[in-house]
């Protein structure tokens, strides 16, 4: 492939997309941030519903990128660019590597969104000129092969990346080859459709008015830098806010009453009583630093004598009569 000048098509709608997307991520991962320090009970990284936001966010993106490496290279690869805007990403990919590792030493990030982006450009490269059924069989191909297969060599960090793992490896972020590389296809797919079908000049005259797409479109333009800059600044204010306020604190003891609470009405205390009851309780696991035990279930005899003792005063408070000289 030779070096062209030809300059690159940009389509209004693709940068506003590009917008809502960005914004999106940016609005996951400040929920996935207060998860994570507790200001939330969400637990946004594994809640269904939570990795359904994700993976569709996470879908969209892979999707822009086929359509971005059509929309810049269709005509012929520019090279400079491709390789200024490469090495800006992997940049970013190895900053966030190194970030993660020492904020996460267990879960660290050794390919996410930028790793992926980064090597799935290359590759997509390949695919923005040959004829289209190659794509589309290679998308299917991608897509549909860790539906069939996997392997416990997958498993092994060197080699999960791919994405035929059984068991998903520990890291906060993970865009495997397999399946995404294949929405980027998709998106390839897509993009070379659409300009091979004339609508090419029609989107191009989209160009919505107002400050809203206008801006949208300007984080669009910028979503690789915001990308890299959003989460630090995110926990730059999340982590300090978190020391002082210490959340997970009150959702610890919020998560103790209301199993407290629902257990000992289910034992035909009334809901008063039981009120009482588990107050007297949390004060008393408080006090005797008794929260490993209630968290772990490992339980020494020195414990549990605390816990047999702690029960039968608090026992007492809600039924005095326990009290009483026999």
């Amino acid at each position: 492939m030779t070096e062209t000048t030809a300059p690159r098509q940009r389509f209004a709608i693709v940068d506003i997309a590009r917008g809502v997307a960005i914004i999106a991520m940016m609005a996951y991962h400040l929920c996935w941030d207060l998860s994570y320090f507790r200001f939330i009970a969400a637990d946004v990284g594994y809640d269904p519903q939570w990795v359904m936001i994700a993976r569709t966010i996470l879908a969209v993106f892979m999707f822009l990128v086929g359509i971005g490496l059509v929309l810049g290279h269709g005509n012929g690869i520019r090279w400079r660019s491709f390789w200024r805007r490469w090495v800006f990403v992997v940049l970013g990919a190895l900053a966030i590597t190194v970030a993660t590792y020492i904020a996460f030493p267990q879960t660290f990030v050794y390919f996410g969104v930028l790793h992926a982006i980064a090597l799935f450009s290359l590759l997509g490269l390949a695919f923005v000129r040959t004829p289209l059924w190659l794509p589309i069989v290679v998308a299917v191909a991608v897509i549909a092969l860790p539906f069939f297969y996997s392997d416990p060599l997958f498993n092994e960090k060197a080699l999960s990346w791919i994405g035929l793992w059984q068991e998903p490896p520990p890291t906060n972020d993970l865009v495997m080859v397999f399946p995404w590389f294949g929405v980027v296809l998709l998106g390839i797919i897509a993009t070379r459709r659409v300009r091979a079908s004339g609508w090419s000049a029609r989107l191009a005259t989209i160009a919505p008015k107002g400050r809203l797409p206008r801006l949208l479109a300007f984080l669009g333009r910028w979503s690789l830098l915001i990308y890299l800059v959003h989460q630090p600044l995110l926990l730059g204010l999340i982590y300090p806010a978190a020391s002082v306020m210490q959340p997970q604190v009150a959702l610890r003891d919020n998560d103790f009453l209301r199993t407290c609470q629902s257990t000992c009405e289910a034992g035909g205390t009334s809901p008063a009583m039981c009120v009482t009851y588990c107050q007297c309780g949390l004060q008393g696991v408080d006090t005797n630093n008794l929260w490993n035990a209630i968290t772990t279930g490992m339980v020494t005899a020195e414990e549990q004598a605390l816990l047999d003792a702690q029960n039968r005063q608090c026992s007492a408070v809600i039924y005095p009569e326990l009290n009483a000289p026999q």
